[in-house]
């Protein structure tokens, strides 16, 4: 972690202060450095509280718990599942599908 050395001090008035808090809050962020310096470097700070992540991260974890399975099958007794594969290649499949709309989505931005 970067160590920070130098302090800047600003001065803004209660409605100024009320409106930043309300925005950083908005963002989900609790830190008021780290809010002002995400907006003084970068401009922007942006909430990518997509349903799509949320989806896209349970259908992730699915899938290498059922690739762990196909393969300790596998390598057990030599077999794979027609049914495994086709379970497999749906969820893969989806999961193109929201990696794509969520792509979309942030293109948008």
């Amino acid at each position: 972690m970067k160590k920070r050395e130098h302090r800047l001090f600003i001065r803004v008035t209660d409605e100024e202060r009320n409106r930043i808090l309300d925005k950083m809050y908005g963002m989900g962020i609790h830190s008021l450095s780290a809010y002002i310096r995400k907006m003084a470097l970068d401009g922007y700070c942006l909430n990518l509280d997509l349903p799509q992540l949320r989806r896209m991260a349970y259908l992730l974890q699915n899938c290498s718990n059922n690739l762990n399975q196909v393969a300790k099958r596998a390598n057990e007794n030599g077999k794979i599942y027609s049914a495994d594969l086709a379970d497999l290649r749906t969820r893969l499949d989806e999961l193109i599908s929201i990696g794509k709309q969520i792509l979309t989505k942030l293109a948008n931005l």
